[in-house]
């Protein structure tokens, strides 16, 4: 696990932090009406169908984990959109500081946490993003 995570580049390290930003926002402005969460799943699965469809090629077998993001994208779209409704965000910001702080700090986690793994594995205090090296100060 710690490979992985020290080895992510900046696209996939920018998934994860999407991932911690919507967590962070649906445990703060969470809504248990069942509604929502269904209407979520039932795009996530029309979409997601929709988008395997559209990304199919022939003789060729599609990839587990992108089959999986094709049907997970739609519904924290769709979940966010339906949660963040009438809570006075500014496009997908909140407007509050202690929800915009907690998606904030959920994405630093994310890079800390790649840094840190980088730093067991590299044992120095270099940062490599597509190539390019960048120094700890």
């Amino acid at each position: 696990m710690i490979a992985y995570i020290a080895s992510l580049k900046l696209p996939k390290l920018i998934l994860w932090c999407y991932l911690a930003w919507y967590v962070a926002i649906v445990v703060r402005y969470f809504d248990p009406m069942p509604s929502l969460w269904i209407s979520s799943l039932g795009i996530a699965v029309i979409i997601g169908f929709a988008l395997t469809l559209a990304t199919q090629q022939k003789d060729h077998k599609a990839d587990r984990w992108v089959l999986f993001r094709l049907y997970v994208f739609p519904f924290c779209v769709s979940s966010y959109s339906a949660l963040i409704k009438g809570e006075g965000f500014f496009l997908l910001f909140p407007t509050e500081i202690k929800g915009l702080l907690s998606g904030v700090i959920a994405c630093s986690v994310v890079v800390f946490v790649h840094w840190f793994c980088k730093f067991l594995l590299c044992g120095d205090s270099s940062i490599r993003f597509s190539g390019k090296e960048r120094a700890l100060e």
